[in-house]
């Protein structure tokens, strides 16, 4: 089984676009700490080509590589313990702000926090690198919540729960964050009034791909017989 996939996520270049002249990338993965934690790692790497920087250099060359780790409670998303290490840095002195990120314990990753970060830590607040690794980590400890539920019911021996549950109130936090999301929109529309949605499209394909129903059961099974009469 492949953990994940670890093909480019890029489009190809177009004709004549070289030399490569600088990579960013981030990285950011969650993990199950317990019934109520999980734990978001996120690292930022700054890379520039050979030879770029320093002419004749046949390797590349790291100039910002910064790592955060937090630890959230779930259901709520409030940080509770903060880790930062900024490893690779253009200065002596980028380092002498990593104090500061400690006060990301307490804060609620919830609407608003972007804001927040921003107002703790934008400018000379903080790093500027550093700051951007925060915000791509937010979105990923609130996509964790359902992990988190699936992942407890099978740790536990319980029923997986999958996306078209009954409980209307788990989609309120996606009020308005997109167009999809409308308040009064149709996806909104459809968990008030019917208290829960079908799968995602990706998860719904993948069922299909799997010959099982919108509850992970085979299609042949008999409960599905007579769910459908």
């Amino acid at each position: 089984m492949t953990l994940f996939d670890t093909d480019s996520i890029l489009p190809p270049p177009p004709e004549g676009a070289v030399p490569v002249l600088h990579n960013r990338e981030y990285r950011v993965q969650s993990y199950r700490l317990a019934d109520d934690r999980v734990l978001v790692q996120a690292a930022l790497r700054d890379q520039r080509p050979p030879g770029l920087s320093i002419p004749g250099d046949p390797n590349p060359l790291t100039v910002h590589h910064m790592t955060v780790e937090i630890e959230v409670t779930m259901p709520k998303l409030e940080i509770v313990a903060a880790r930062t290490n900024i490893a690779t840095h253009p200065h002596n002195t980028c380092v002498d702000i990593v104090d500061r990120y400690d006060a990301l314990v307490g804060l609620s990753i919830t609407r608003g926090f972007t804001h927040k970060i921003r107002e703790l830590f934008g400018g000379p607040r903080g790093c500027t690198h550093t700051t951007a690794l925060l915000q791509a980590m937010a979105p990923v400890a609130v996509q964790s919540r359902n992990g988190h539920r699936a992942a407890n019911a099978i740790m536990n021996g319980e029923p997986h729960p999958l996306e078209n549950d009954s409980n209307s109130r788990r989609f309120r936090h996606l009020s308005n964050t997109c167009h999809v999301w409308a308040e009064d929109g149709e996806m909104m529309t459809e968990v008030t009034v019917a208290g829960s949605r079908e799968p995602m499209l990706t998860v719904r394909r993948r069922l299909d791909e799997l010959g099982l129903d919108s509850r992970g059961r085979p299609l042949n099974d008999g409960h599905n017989e007579g769910e459908k009469s």
